[in-house]
């Protein structure tokens, strides 16, 4: 649409959807930290662990590739990009969703190096496409291989101690329940974040400070599970934050994007090998198989919902009972979901934080 002159180049500019986009990207993040739950992260701190070494074993990997195709690319049109800038942005892409995407744009768009901003664009909309059936082959063989540890008596279905339905606690007064309400309350944490990170003159990031406060206070109470989901204004915030992503395309020309099509493959290629030799290796050290272990690194390309379905479809494909069906997804859902929190949402946020400022270093 930009390229043909159906959209004005300044179209987003001139709409304010990016200054509103900009305002939200906070707000989103305190949710995401309402998502976590401290006390599953205690009974998977294998399944974090593998997470985190996921996201070192993909730095490493286009650290390697860098190191052997090149030093430097063309960046935009104000700069010229070294290879490690394309690094750090397939680092923070790779391993992360939405918010990393943001991070590496920011840091990027404010030194002028246009193709790094959408160099993590590209890696995002390809992400589902590389990561979905390589997950889903990968989830099939340990499937398999639970059902016979269920047949030898060596695997059980979950027993459900929670009570369906309840409804999630918190403390906050009813006023502060509404979409209003939670607007403000939401807003209170994205400024105390803010203010975090100008008294530390950006050494605690707004970004990891938000998502630390939406963990505790969820924890505490404070904030419910989820706390954005349902109300009226969520889907226009996220409408925005995907605005965001994409702006940086209008003033990009397509001999820009082909010249991205080989760090592109070599990122994918790279970074998933990266992801499978980390994520293998510290798996079978504590104690998981290999399948599941490189099941769980591999969910940094996409996260969740793609986390449950994949677990769901891989028990549904393998089971011949209801029994078996539970047992199999009992295993394998609980360290997926927790996986696709340990790399997307906390690890790869706080890493992408750190690594953004050595763009155009």
């Amino acid at each position: 649409g930009f390229l043909t002159d159906i959209f004005p180049e300044d179209l987003l500019t001139s709409s304010s959807l990016l200054a509103l986009a900009g305002v939200v990207v906070g707000f989103i993040i305190v949710h995401l930290g309402t998502l976590i739950s401290i006390e599953e992260f205690k009974r998977q701190w294998k399944t974090f662990v593998i997470g985190v070494s996921t996201v070192i074993g993909i730095g490493i990997a286009l650290l390697v590739a860098a190191l052997i195709f090149g030093e430097r690319a063309p960046g935009g049109y104000e700069g010229v990009a070294s290879a490690l800038d394309f690094v750090i942005a397939g680092t923070g892409s790779l391993s992360g969703g939405t918010i990393s995407v943001l991070i590496i744009q920011e840091a990027a768009l404010g030194i002028g190096l246009t193709t790094v901003a959408v160099f993590p664009v590209l890696i995002a909309a390809l992400q589902g496409l590389v990561g979905f059936p390589l997950t889903s082959i990968i989830l099939r063989k340990e499937a398999q291989r639970l059902k016979g540890e269920y047949r030898a008596g060596r695997l059980q279905a979950p027993v459900q101690v929670e009570a369906a339905g309840a409804a999630p606690a918190t403390k906050l007064p009813p006023a502060f329940r509404t979409t209003a309400g939670t607007l403000f309350v939401v807003g209170v944490a994205v400024l105390v974040a803010l203010g975090i990170n100008n008294l530390t003159d950006g050494i605690l990031n707004t970004f990891v400070v938000a998502l630390i406060l939406g963990i505790a206070l969820r924890a505490t109470g404070v904030f419910k599970p989820a706390i954005l989901s349902g109300i009226d204004a969520f889907g226009l915030m996220m409408i925005a934050i995907m605005i965001l992503i994409f702006g940086p395309l209008a003033t990009v020309q397509p001999a820009d994007v082909a010249a991205l099509a080989f760090p592109l493959f070599l990122a994918f290629l790279f970074g998933i090998a990266g992801i499978a030799l980390f994520a293998g290796l510290v798996g079978k050290l504590l104690g998981y198989s290999v399948p599941i272990s490189i099941a769980i690194g591999l969910t940094s390309l996409y996260g969740f919902p793609g986390t449950m379905i994949l677990s769901q479809e891989a028990a549904k494909g393998a089971g011949e009972s209801a029994d078996e069906v539970a047992a199999i997804e009992g295993d394998i859902l609980p360290k997926m979901i927790i996986a696709g929190f340990s790399t997307v949402t906390i690890t790869s946020v706080v890493v992408t934080s750190i690594i953004a400022a050595g763009i155009g270093s």
